[in-house]
């Protein structure tokens, strides 16, 4: 009992210095690269990057005392950071508080929804998303990804738009307008040095090196340089009123959202008490409100590109502050300091005493030293409400993500997978880990195979690998400050290339065109209706659950011939000459309300295309249920086979099908002399009791049985 409710217990009996040695190495070699990835993936979720770590110094050491794998390496994960960005984006700015605080929420309803999975015993759910589904979003999601990290790479930022597609467009006008060229070679070295150690030297961990060697060049050079300034040191009058401009903007947007938060909590109360007409009014003020809401948007929108693409001048002036001048606009007996300067322009009111302005590259910047404190998440029903179908959805991608992972490792390893263990496990480091205001985490497949590579005997190189963020939060934040941005963009677009695999949708069109078809609609939806994710997803289980009903709906149904001396095959696909006076008839999958009429369907053109038809079999064997509508539908074939004065048979059926028919008075009808244990059974007696010349010598049935005789 106690093993079932702690499953770290199976391992920890027989635990000895030589599994501590081996779990210590591999605990701290994941570390080493988790630590960089999660605040990659951080960012990629919307939320400051040392919120990665956060997610890693809880996650794995629950994950790996209550899962079921030894080996599984938990923590943040491309895909679901991706999906996380997806769900809050549209109710809130990407890194404000409200974010934060939803993303943590997420976490906890993503955990809770996956253990109520395991302690159900309902891990058999995630079989709704089949791989055909799976593999288009993954594709698709590979390609958002890493195309979401341009941007970082040529240092430029721009607005997100409704659709992906839409912000690769102006991220390539942005960047063509201008790129900060040590941007773009700080990345372009980081990938250089991870496809180098990759290749040539294996046992280094690439992204490891990547940002020790990019972070020291980083501080060496000087490569972030932002200096705060007051807006008069901005030498533009031009400038000056569009950054007053931009900030009354926002300043009214602010207003217009106050006012449609007050009119909506009115506009429900109307509607509790049914005032309707008060109601509608007030519903027309909303409407008005929303359109007023969507210009001050559009025009800020407007106002923050524009002030983004300004390029300045840096002039030092005699009393060491700095002044700025539009580039076109400079002075030209002035001497610059040979920068290029932009502006920070975020979704936030610029403060005209302290304007940021950017002649260097992004870096990490400033991290918080020490653990978060651990609180409960908080939550708002109507936030809950919105990101249910989200969390349903990250849910099982990322236990989907997480058991194929552990199911892989456990074939080489000859473990034991226990999938609804594993999402108890995973159910209970989300949960956990949003009081410690991490956001939704799953297993990672490049962490698990370090882990494994590593030499991880059990859960216990977890546990180091959550100690090694706990030292990193206490001690080393401030030895990430000069992190370029750029590098974590490039560690983020090297993790998901691997998940690009064109030959998936190749491999699943061999085997079934429309699992085919399914893959790549689901690949283009989720690239099309891209950051809404969502959609390719549900289009994609949709389109399987109505290829399955349809396939239930029509199952297939062979007609029975054989050459000579070889065993009975499908005459329709082996081109084999049907008998004209018998007819056994191979039914597929179970006689449900479904699918009742279709073998009525096929027994009436039956009828219909053989005018000496005297006996029809149904090879009952692949039939392993029988429901109501079924048994409904049978007894309709029996009387119009009898009505035809043709006689009936049932072979192969086993006892499940048996006991169905006897409980509908079915085996009355058809005759107990009628049932045989096999379609051979049941020529032979059928050939016994018509005679040799009334049985039809002649036809490929009846013929191998005069010879079997």
């Amino acid at each position: 009992m106690l093993a079932n409710l702690f499953p770290f217990m199976n391992w920890i009996k027989d635990y000895d210095s030589e599994a501590l040695r081996s779990d210590t190495i591999a605990g701290l070699t994941v570390a080493l690269v988790l630590i960089p990835q999660s605040m990659a993936y951080a960012q990629l979720a919307g939320l400051p990057a040392y919120y990665g770590l956060y997610a890693s110094f809880l996650t794995p050491l629950i994950a790996a005392l209550f899962g079921s794998s030894r080996q599984l390496a938990t923590g943040p994960v491309a895909v679901v950071s991706l999906m996380t960005a997806a769900s809050l984006e549209p109710l809130a700015t990407m890194g404000s508080e409200g974010y934060i605080a939803y993303a943590i929420l997420l976490a906890f309803m993503v955990g809770a929804f996956q253990f109520l999975l395991g302690i159900l015993r309902l891990g058999l759910v995630v079989n709704f998303l089949s791989h055909p589904v799976i593999s288009g979003f993954t594709n698709a999601a590979a390609i958002i990804i890493a195309t979401s990290q341009v941007s970082k790479l040529a240092g430029v930022s721009v607005d997100k738009a409704s659709h992906h597609y839409e912000t690769l467009i102006r991220v390539a006008e942005s960047a063509f307008n201008y790129t900060h060229l040590p941007t773009l070679g700080m990345g372009l070295l980081a990938f250089a040095i991870m496809i180098g150690c990759k290749r040539y030297l294996p046992k280094i961990p690439n992204v490891l090196a990547a940002v020790l060697i990019t972070t020291c060049l980083s501080w060496a050079i000087g490569f972030n340089h932002d200096v705060n300034i007051p807006v008069a040191s901005i030498a533009s009058p031009r400038v000056q009123n569009t950054i007053t401009e931009f900030n009354s903007t926002l300043l009214a947007a602010d207003e217009l959202a106050m006012q449609r938060t007050k009119l909506s909590k009115e506009l429900s109360e109307a509607n509790a008490i049914g005032e309707s007409l008060r109601a509608l009014n007030i519903q027309h003020g909303l409407n008005t409100i929303e359109l007023q809401l969507s210009g001050v948007k559009a025009y800020s929108h407007d106002l923050r590109s524009s002030l983004r693409e300004m390029l300045f001048n840096g002039v030092e002036l005699s009393d060491g502050t700095m002044a700025f001048y539009l580039q076109n606009e400079t002075p030209a007996a002035m001497h610059t300091d040979g920068r290029t300067w932009r502006l920070r322009v975020g979704n936030t009111r610029i403060n005209p005493t302290a304007i940021t302005m950017m002649g260097g590259g992004a870096v990490v910047g400033t991290i918080p030293s020490g653990l978060p404190t651990l609180k409960a998440p908080s939550f708002d029903l109507s936030v809950v409400l919105h990101l249910i179908p989200f969390a349903v959805i990250i849910s099982l991608l990322g236990f989907m993500e997480a058991i194929s992972i552990a199911k892989a490792m456990a074939a080489k390893t000859g473990q034991r997978i226990n999938p609804d263990q594993e999402l108890i496990g995973q159910g209970l480091a989300n949960m956990i880990g949003a009081f410690g205001k991490s956001y939704p985490v799953s297993g990672s497949f490049s962490r698990s195979a370090v882990n494994l590579q590593a030499g991880a005997v059990t859960g216990m190189s977890s546990v180091f690998t959550s100690i090694m963020v706990i030292l990193t939060l206490q001690f080393c934040t401030p030895l990430l400050y000069h992190l370029p941005q750029a590098v974590l963009a490039a560690i983020i677009m090297m993790a998901v290339f691997g998940l690009i695999d064109v030959s998936s949708f190749v491999h699943a069109w061999k085997i079934k065109w429309y699992d085919g078809a399914i893959s790549v609609i689901s690949f283009i939806t989720t690239l099309a209706y891209a950051p809404h994710l969502d959609k390719g997803i549900m289009l994609g289980v949709a389109l399987s659950l109505a290829m399955f009903l349809y396939k239930s709906m029509r199952p297939n149904v062979s007609f029975l011939s054989r050459p000579q001396d070889q065993p009975q095959r499908d005459a329709t696909i082996t081109e084999l000459e049907n008998c004209k006076d018998t007819s056994v008839i191979q039914f597929e999958g179970p006689l449900f309300f479904a699918n009742a009429s279709f073998l009525e369907d096929i027994v009436t053109e039956k009828i219909a295309k053989y005018d000496s038809l005297k006996h029809i079999i149904l090879a009952a064997g692949g039939i392993n249920d029988v429901d109501c509508s079924g048994a409904e539908a049978l007894e309709l074939v029996i009387e119009k086979v009898h009505a035809n004065n043709i006689e009936f048979s049932i072979c192969s059926a086993n006892q499940t099908v048996l006991t169905v028919l006897q409980k509908a008075h079915l085996l009355e009808k058809i005759g107990t002399d009628n049932i045989y244990a096999t379609a051979e059974e049941a020529l032979r007696t059928e050939r016994s009791v018509l005679g040799a010349e009334n049985a039809g010598t002649d036809s490929p049935l009846h013929a191998a049985c005069l010879r079997a005789s």
